[in-house]
């Protein structure tokens, strides 16, 4: 079947979005000639530029306001492109809501999604899979398997240019032992004590020969220079100073990254960069962790983990022993290992 118009829909997290990459690659293999566009909220746009299998970005603000002018908005917006199949991985009402309303007369998502019963075809969300997988499997009724199934992102030459301007500055030079460290997330269950991210990140100066950034958005800043501020050997923070494809262009340079289960795990996937990702309130059973081969999961098992899907703001138990139990010492191993 061929369709001329196909509408994506993933209006969640950057990581989110990084994960659907796989799958624009795949639609654009599997309709080669269709016009295909992605709706996504404006702190994830920067994901998609420079994405040569998409003639179009949409961007829908959904805190633009708090009434239905913004929904009837982009419900219009889309209406008036005529698409004639949306692919919605994302498992919210509200993006199946956005679909129907705008009369696009295939509609494919998950069964789990708060809005599948305004699907026209429903596809099984398996939870043992992993996510970039779980999005393919909505292709799965056009009988494509792709080869490379990995995500994606396309930093340009000036990101590039931008990013070895600022190690430079700091004398870090492209084949230096560069590690990116990422210390921050939304979610306070999921980061691991920031002291020992400082103490790895020293260790790795003074015993393996590292030169340490520190990754990560304008809210992961205050963060990152707090941690800074007790070491006696300063790493080069970036965090606040790059946008999502110039942390890409950083992370192409690191021999590692050192991640929470936050947005730098995926982007070190797509950058092809080897992970070490600290789970606690999460596990990786979930389907966000690190895609590939060759990445270190550092956790600890315990009855309460996990205590939901994106962790909470504060310990359920009061010990917060899922982060606390982990040392400075295996990850700083599992760090040098990959040097």
């Amino acid at each position: 079947m061929r369709y001329k118009r196909i509408l994506i829909v993933q209006t969640a997290f950057i990581g989110d979005v990084i994960l659907s990459t796989p799958l624009v690659r795949s639609i654009r293999k599997t309709f080669p000639d269709s016009f295909i566009s992605f709706l996504l909220i404006p702190q994830t746009k920067e994901v998609l530029a420079n994405n040569p299998h998409l003639n179009e970005v949409l961007v829908y603000d959904k805190r633009r306001n708090k009434g239905a002018g913004e929904f009837l908005r982009i419900v219009k917006r889309i209406a008036e492109r005529k698409f004639d199949l949306a692919m919605i991985p994302h498992r919210s009402l509200r993006s199946a809501l956005l679909a129907y309303l705008s009369r696009i007369p295939e509609r494919i998502g998950f069964d789990k999604s708060a809005g599948s019963f305004l699907f026209t075809r429903r596809l099984v969300y398996h939870d043992n899979m992993h996510e970039v997988d779980r999005n393919l499997s909505l292709l799965s009724d056009f009988n494509h398997l792709p080869e490379n199934r990995g995500p994606e992102l396309f930093p340009s030459f000036e990101d590039f240019f931008y990013v070895r301007q600022l190690l430079s500055e700091c004398g870090i030079k492209e084949d230096d032992k560069i590690v990116g460290i990422a210390p921050g997330s939304v979610w306070p269950t999921k980061r691991w004590i920031s002291e020992r991210f400082g103490e790895v990140s020293q260790l790795l100066m003074e015993k393996a020969g590292a030169k340490v950034i520190f990754l990560g958005s304008e809210e992961d800043r205050n963060l990152c220079e707090r941690i800074a501020g007790s070491m006696e050997k300063k790493p080069k923070i970036l965090a606040g100073e790059t946008n999502i494809l110039q942390s890409a262009a950083a992370v192409s340079f690191c021999k590692v990254i050192l991640s929470n289960d936050s947005a730098p795990v995926h982007i070190a996937s797509a950058m092809r960069r080897p992970v070490v990702a600290i789970f606690g309130s999460t596990i990786p059973e979930f389907g966000f962790a690190p895609y590939g081969r060759g990445h270190v999961i550092v956790q600890k098992k315990m009855d309460c983990r996990p205590c939901g899907i994106h962790g909470k703001r504060r310990c359920s138990e009061k010990h917060f022993r899922c982060m606390k139990d982990i040392t400075t010492e295996e990850v700083f191993e599992a760090v040098r290992s990959f040097l």
